[in-house]
């Protein structure tokens, strides 16, 4: 063999040693960088006629199951959705409050806490009426109960905001990889077109696509010219021969009947079929099962509503109120279906009878006729204000209006006359988000309806009408607080026909119950996920002890080609000598 064919060998091998080298030091640089595979040398032998004539490097690549980097890239999308609503769910279950106290002298603060102090509130009140502190401890529980179901409604809201800003912010992520996936398709085309390695490029798309894919499902294939096309659920392409970005603008604030804009890829709703990833999660959380959280909250706000001041409104204050508007609004010529007697009376106010009537509502046609009638009534007027509600006053200063519903049935639900109009309400609104205790009421807590006009068969005027020391109203109260209520199906409940308190634990039960499926859910999917991840990373990544140990067989190999290649240039060298000597 001539000395020129020993040198193309040995050469050859130095060069593919080297090449080899470099890409076992590469590897070993970039064990940790999150995505990269381990890559390895193409080499093959070369012959010329039949006879070895060295090495080369055909080519890098790395070794990537497709299937099980599918199987991942799926995996990640179920984890980024498990991962964001076990943190919403997480942090929702913290607004109820804890059922009991961080010792065992600390009551806790839950809904139901909060109405076991307005049921002590409202005992103490039924045991001495008379108490101004104790009626202004009543309205202080109530306030405490209508600020607790308005807090935690507007927490509520405020989560599905950040949902929704999230889902805005997020999107930004997803169009920046997506980007970045068109233009490392444009460098591997390139690259192979040059016959450079691509595996540095793939690995950089495959983790710009796993970027996505935390973000939201998607689906993908590589054409056999190695691009990525990459397709939302619904079929709508995201990168082809470019990007395709996703559009949305975020509301800003949200209130429980928000209209949210749609997620749109080149103007085409995609909205509905994001269900997993991030993304899949922050709309589920913004649009299903927040809402039903609240749809809970004002079922129970609004039944609690209608149940006190169905109770409240056979009372009356001591004096009684000069004026009492009603909350709803009717119009006077709305026809009135209404049976029984209700009695009206100017009362002074140190609660003697100034006069009365008793009206049998079943001789009304309209809600007209009936204001009519109680204007008809000595030193009353009656009306309605420009929104509809009707408004009953006392003529003459020192007296007040006091109503007795006495068997008055009006409307569908056979409600009171007083609290078909809402004429004395204790609570307004007519859910969780605007819940409150009248205005005056707070201001003046001395105004609790806490008594009772007579229902004597007959009155007699200057006689005592209501009394400072009736039980009556707080009696009823408890018995309403602590009753059975029809609650109807909302959110995650069904019907159900249970007590304040026990609702209230069943909405707490059902957060909690949200809450762990949640985390159940997150750590499901993170063991699936770390599964798939540790069998790529075992099958493609980088082994640190290995590939050391390859360097060092490499030095070694690398040495030999020198050391040929040293002897080679001695006896070159020996043979120059002796033909100049011969």
């Amino acid at each position: 063999m001539s000395f020129s064919a020993i040198r193309n060998i040995a050469t050859s091998s130095l060069m593919a040693t080297s090449v080899q080298v470099s890409l076992t030091s590469s590897n070993i640089a970039n064990a940790d960088v999150e995505g990269y595979t381990r890559k390895t040398a193409t080499q093959v032998a070369t012959s010329t006629a039949g006879v070895g004539a060295g090495t080369m490097i055909t080519g890098v690549t790395s070794k990537v199951d497709k299937y099980l980097v599918k199987a991942l890239v799926e995996s990640i999308s179920v984890l980024g959705a498990a991962e964001t609503k076990a943190s919403y769910t997480d942090r929702l279950q913290s607004l109820f409050g804890q059922t009991f106290g961080g010792d065992d002298t600390d009551t806790g603060t839950s809904l139901g806490n909060t109405l076991a102090s307005l049921g002590t509130a409202l005992t103490t009140l039924a045991a001495t009426p008379e108490g101004e502190s104790l009626q202004a401890a009543v309205i202080d529980q109530f306030e405490a109960v209508a600020i607790q179901l308005r807090e935690t409604s507007r927490s509520v809201q405020d989560l599905r905001a950040e949902a929704d800003g999230s889902i805005e912010a997020v999107i930004s992520d997803v169009n920046a990889a997506l980007e970045d996936i068109s233009s490392l398709n444009k460098q591997i085309v390139a690259a192979q077109a040059r016959g450079d390695s691509t595996a540095d490029l793939e690995d950089r798309r495959n983790t710009a696509l796993q970027t996505v894919a935390d973000k939201m499902n998607v689906t993908y294939f590589t054409n056999s010219a190695g691009v990525m096309y990459v397709y939302s659920a619904s079929g709508s392409p995201l990168v082809d021969s470019s990007a395709h970005t996703l559009a949305y603008e975020s509301v800003g604030a949200v209130t429980s009947s928000t209209v949210f804009n749609a997620i749109t890829v080149d103007g085409k709703n995609i909205t509905s079929s994001i269900t997993s990833g991030e993304i899949g999660a922050l709309i589920d959380l913004r649009d299903n099962l927040l809402p039903a959280v609240q749809d809970e909250l004002d079922e129970f706000a609004g039944e609690f509503i209608d149940a006190i001041n169905a109770v409240y409104n056979q009372g009356t204050s001591l004096p009684p109120a000069a004026t009492l508007t009603g909350s709803a609004v009717v119009d006077p010529a709305d026809a009135l279906s209404a049976t029984g007697t209700v009695r009206i009376a100017v009362v002074n106010d140190d609660g003697t009878l100034a006069s009365y009537a008793d009206l049998d509502l079943s001789t009304y046609a309209t809600v007209g006729d009936l204001a009519s009638a109680i204007d008809g009534l000595a030193g009353v007027s009656a009306y309605f204000d420009a929104s509809g509600h009707l408004v009953v006053s006392a003529d003459a200063s020192g007296t007040g209006i006091a109503i007795n519903e006495m068997s008055s049935s009006v409307g569908a639900d056979g409600e009171g006359m007083s609290s078909y109009f809402g004429l004395n309400d204790l609570l307004t609104g007519t859910s969780a988000t605007d819940i409150n205790v009248r205005a005056d009421l707070l201001a003046t807590p001395g105004l609790l309806s806490s008594s009772r006009l007579s229902s004597a068969a007959t009155l007699t005027a200057g006689s005592q009408v209501v009394t400072v020391g009736d039980s009556t109203i707080a009696s009823k109260l408890y018995d309403t607080l602590n009753g059975t209520h029809a609650f109807s199906a909302a959110g995650r409940l069904g019907n159900s026909s249970t007590s304040f308190a026990s609702y209230a634990a069943d909405i707490i039960s059902d957060v909690a119950a949200i809450s762990q499926s949640a985390e159940t859910a997150h750590k499901t999917s993170e063991a699936a996920q770390t599964t798939l991840a540790d069998s790529l990373a075992s099958q493609a990544g980088v082994n640190i002890d290995e590939e050391t140990a390859r360097l060092s067989e490499l030095e070694d190999l690398y040495s030999v080609a020198t050391q040929i290649i040293a002897a080679l240039n001695d006896m070159f060298d020996a043979l120059l000598q002796a033909a100049r000597t011969a």
